[in-house]
């Protein structure tokens, strides 16, 4: 007996969120009530959700940027169910899958810089653990440089370069590692001079933020690192596969010479969890540096042929379809539709993009009236002003966003690449509804922010 999805679905409608509070994580159940991010998602396709009422929306997360070649795709799909249905071997371990190997051959084709070799893993912090170690292996040094603001994911070693004190705090001694503001060369070099850096680990653009580095930063850096002997990796967890309107933001800045680059997230089309870590031949050396250390490190679901089918299938997709300039296009499409409203919106400070990653920054505005409002919402709670903007999006436009960080006024949006003019035109017209009700003060938007504090705090 197999189990029925459907009937699930219909046997439990409507109890969703009480299931997932009971049993897995009782603290985000509530959050999402409180700020009515709490429907039911049943269906996705391409750039848009459905809810259990029927309801469609806006995708304009992709699951933190997992789904680039759009939700259930169905090139995607068929390869899965072909190598289901053909009963192919997958997970032997002592094995050398061929799918594996394809799969590398294509990654290290797209991202160039004289890369190697390739290991696979499930997901990007695993990546950034494994480039971690094997920094530490390859240079007999221990200490990482990270940046203000990074996030390069929340397990142990990844941890100890994480940006944000709220994701650090009460955690216990972590591995040794500097810190060092974002974009500023001067302050990776003193860093650097220390003494006993194994790596510096930078994403190209910013997940928390969308902050674009200064031209020339990514290229200097690596040529730092490598003049006081430490390695320069890559973070394109997020930017990589198409995101920027390049294969990897790193393809935006031509002299960089990334030493290992980690990615996962959109790499199997959303459908199974899939991590890479692209590296130099010497690097793949140091540590699997004999026939005994030929497993020293290793991942059990590395090297799924199952997984590697889906990475080549979104490749192929991603080509096919010529997503990477659909990026490119909807970006700018989407970014200049938004730098016009500044101009209009005494809350709009800045839009940022490069492709389809993209942030609207808020500020204080101007008038007397509206900076009240500002300063009062900013009273009860920093991070509460993006939630006038972001609930409103979903509730009453059907539009996903997301706060872009901690103590941050800022929402960003990392949408399917699939995305269209008409989903352009959809987002700008919510956003700027949106916008107009959030200059009225009093209004029904600053009502619901208090309502929101107040629940809370209680």
């Amino acid at each position: 007996m197999t189990i029925d999805l459907d009937r699930l679905f219909k046997e439990q409608a409507g109890n969703a969120n009480e299931i997932y509070e009971r049993n897995v994580n009782s603290k985000l159940a509530k959050a999402l009530r409180i700020i009515g991010f709490d429907p039911t998602y049943v269906k996705g396709k391409g750039a848009h959700l459905w809810d259990d009422k029927g309801r469609k929306y806006l995708d304009m997360l992709a699951g933190y940027g997992v789904f680039n070649v759009g939700r259930n795709h169905p090139g995607v799909r068929k390869v899965l169910v072909d190598f289901m249905e053909g009963e192919y071997a997958s997970l032997v371990q002592m094995e050398t899958p061929l799918l594996c190997g394809l799969m590398a051959e294509q990654l290290l084709k797209r991202a160039g810089f004289g890369l190697d070799k390739v290991y696979f893993c499930s997901t990007g912090a695993e990546g950034n653990e494994t480039a971690i170690k094997f920094a530490r292996r390859t240079t007999g040094r221990s200490r990482i440089i990270y940046t203000s603001s990074a996030f390069h994911g929340l397990t142990s070693g990844a941890l100890a370069l994480n940006g944000s004190a709220v994701f650090r705090e009460n955690f216990g001694t972590l591995i040794d590692s500097v810190k060092v503001p974002y974009g500023d060369l001067p302050a990776l070099e003193l860093a650097l001079k220390q003494g006993e850096i194994a790596a510096f680990f930078v994403e190209p653009i910013q997940g928390k933020g969308v902050n674009i580095p200064p031209a020339g930063y990514l290229a200097g850096a690596s040529k730092l690192c490598h003049a006081h002997g430490a390695l320069f990796v890559a973070d394109e967890v997020q930017t990589g596969v198409g995101r920027t309107g390049k294969f990897l933001a790193l393809h935006h800045e031509g002299d960089v010479q990334p030493d290992m680059v980690v990615m996962s997230k959109a790499l199997s089309g959303g459908y199974v969890p899939m991590g890479a870590v692209l590296m130099k031949q010497r690097i793949h050396d140091a540590v699997f540096s004999t026939l005994d250390n030929a497993v020293v490190h290793s991942s059990t679901f590395g090297k799924s042929n199952f997984a590697m089918a889906a990475g080549l299938a979104a490749l192929d997709v991603i080509d096919e379809d010529k997503l990477i300039q659909n990026a490119e296009a909807m970006g700018n499409l989407l970014g200049t539709r938004l730098q016009a409203l500044i101009p209009k919106y005494e809350f709009m400070k800045e839009v940022r993009w490069r492709g389809l990653m993209m942030a609207i920054e808020f500020g204080k505005p101007s008038s007397l009236g509206l900076r009240a409002a500002w300063s009062a919402v900013h009273a009860l709670n920093a991070d509460l002003f993006c939630q006038a903007v972001t609930m409103p999006l979903l509730q009453d436009h059907g539009i996903l966003t997301q706060v872009a960080g901690n103590h941050m006024t800022t929402i960003r949006m990392l949408p399917p690449l699939v995305l269209d003019e008409a989903d352009v035109e959809w987002f700008v017209t919510g956003f700027e509804k949106v916008m107009i009700g959030l200059h009225k003060f009093p209004g029904p938007a600053w009502e619901s922010l208090t309502r929101i504090a107040k629940n809370a705090l209680a």
